[in-house]
């Protein structure tokens, strides 16, 4: 073991069951706070609620977005309601990780529920589409402060090697907030409101915010305040609302060779590259470059974003077949996608508890590429006569394919950085995982509309694709069905050629994982009998 390795099992250790220098002791370490282990599990209950609601948030409007136009108006400004929510998700991530570690974990954390709560708020209260679209930013603001400040208090209170059942934990919320959030958006929107998806944040954000103040003791911070990286910070969100935009744009509103696309693929270029250059010379880097000097670390960064791509693609456009062309309603289309979070829920908590037992995980993201690519393919037959049941079983290979990819990276994330760095490590593999599913969504739609318009003419003409393709974005299942049966039955068939365009482009993905996965090395897990 080197002397690096050493001296970050001492520290993670010291951090861990102690009141480390930094501010890392558990919950209960200082006078008059709450002892015992029950008040650190009540603790971390507080944190990880707080966080799937972050999660939760990514998805629980999409079966609202029909209702929430009808009544704001604003077609054109759809995407970017959920758009808008995970670029600022994304942008601030990195930064309140930074926070965290400069000024404390657990004011930073709350501060973010804050914000987040402020903004579901206001969502619930728009009147018009930008509106809401300016308050989900706010709302994506405090979510990357959630999921980096959960991350970041639970990574350094327990090692590396006694914390897989804790990630399987933090894992298992991603596949029942990427799945139950479809799910309570449509009943909401059935039972109450739109409004209703943003508002139900605000009593149990309250409960979470409540536990963490009560609950979690952390030693104040003797480390001495430095300057935020406010340059860095503007940089990254610069390169990220460029990316973004050329995702979106691209090979729709405008051709891929256009002035504005090379104009934003130009911007994007030059706003990372001087990211770079400023985070080197940077005394509190928003990302710390040393990071990147583990191969581990940047390995888990590159297969983070890929899965976040094919996950967030997966939930996305899945629903719009069940729906259309199997003529299921969004709750239903919710449901149906059950097995892909059974998939990747119990794959998680396997390998979990399989790399707390052993110390190994490198198998794990390699076995979970090759998995993933595989289910993608076998969701390629799909289509206008195959059974629903069928569609949504397949849909369990691909939820242990990501289960295994999300799992492990975590945990080769937190091995691979310091302590000190703790903070910013989870807000690194956050922000690659929402910016991956940000511009696979985008990427992947471009690839659905395109395959959608050139089926649609194909069967029925330009003309006639132009205003079926245009009503498109309006036509619910409902009205598709009322529609004559060529029109009907090509439209079904334009959706499907869509789905099996992003269902290719999730493959490759994935494969690109599996490639990339077998450059991580088997290296030892810091608290364990092998990193002593």
């Amino acid at each position: 073991m080197t002397a690096r390795d050493g001296t970050a099992a001492k520290a993670t250790a010291d951090g861990a069951g102690g009141s480390g220098a930094d501010g890392r002791g558990p919950a209960g370490a200082t006078g008059g706070a709450p002892a015992g282990a029950g008040a650190r599990y009540l603790g971390v209950f507080g944190l990880l609620l707080g966080m799937f609601l972050a999660m939760l948030d990514g998805t629980v409007v999409g079966t609202a977005l029909p209702t929430i136009v009808g009544d704001l108006g604003g077609l054109d400004q759809l995407s970017w309601v959920v758009t808008a929510y995970l670029l600022t998700t994304a942008a601030a991530t990195p930064v309140w990780g930074k926070l965290g570690d400069l000024y404390g974990r657990k004011g930073v954390f709350m501060t973010s529920i804050a914000i987040f709560l402020a903004g579901s708020m206001l969502c619930g209260l728009a009147q018009d589409m930008g509106q809401l679209i300016g308050f989900r930013a706010l709302q994506g603001l405090g979510a990357g402060g959630l999921m980096v400040g959960a991350l970041s208090i639970i990574g350094v209170l327990v090692p590396p090697r006694e914390s897989g059942r804790m990630q399987s934990m933090i894992g298992a919320l991603m596949p029942v907030a990427f799945v139950g959030g479809p799910l309570l958006g449509g009943f909401l929107t059935d039972q109450l409101s739109w409004r209703w998806t943003f508002y139900v944040n605000v009593p149990v954000g309250v409960v979470a915010l409540l536990i963490v103040a009560m609950a979690i003791r952390l030693d104040r911070t003797e480390r001495s305040p430095a300057r935020i990286d406010y340059l860095g910070a503007l940089l990254l969100t610069a390169a990220i609302l460029a990316l973004t935009l050329l995702a979106s744009w691209g090979g729709g509103r405008y051709g891929w060779t256009s002035p504005q696309i090379l104009g934003l693929a130009a911007v994007s270029a030059v706003a990372l590259a001087w990211f770079v250059r400023v985070e080197r010379r940077a005394a509190e880097p928003v990302i710390p470059p040393r990071l990147f000097r583990s191969r581990n670390f940047t390995v888990a960064q590159i297969l983070s974003f890929l899965v976040g791509a094919v996950m967030v693609g997966a939930t996305s456009y899945l629903p719009q077949y069940l729906q259309f062309v199997r003529g299921r309603s969004s709750t239903e289309s919710g449901m149906l996608l059950l097995p892909l979070m059974f998939g990747m829920l119990v794959v998680q908590l396997a390998t979990g508890r399989l790399i707390s037992r052993n110390g190994r995980y490198r198998v794990y993201p390699i076995l979970g590429g090759a998995v993933l690519t595989v289910g993608a393919l076998l969701l390629l037959p799909l289509g206008t006569d195959t059974g629903t049941a069928v569609a949504s079983a397949l849909t369990v290979v691909a939820g242990a394919g990501i289960g295994l990819v999300l799992q492990s990276t975590m945990i080769i994330t937190m091995n691979g950085a310091e302590p000190r760095d703790m903070g910013a490590a989870s807000g690194t593999v956050t922000l690659l995982r929402t910016l991956g599913g940000s511009l696979g969504v985008a990427l992947l739609g471009a690839v659905f509309t395109g395959r959608l318009h050139g089926e649609l003419t194909d069967r029925l003409g330009a003309e006639a694709a132009r205003r079926l393709a245009s009503g498109g974005a309006q036509l619910t299942p409902q009205a598709l069905h009322a529609l004559a049966a060529p029109l009907r039955d090509a439209y079904r068939a334009a959706v499907t050629s869509g789905l099996h365009g992003v269902l290719a482009g999730a493959a490759a993905l994935a494969a690109v994982g599996f490639v990339v996965a077998w450059f991580i090395r088997e290296d030892p897990l810091r608290g364990g009998p092998d990193s002593g």
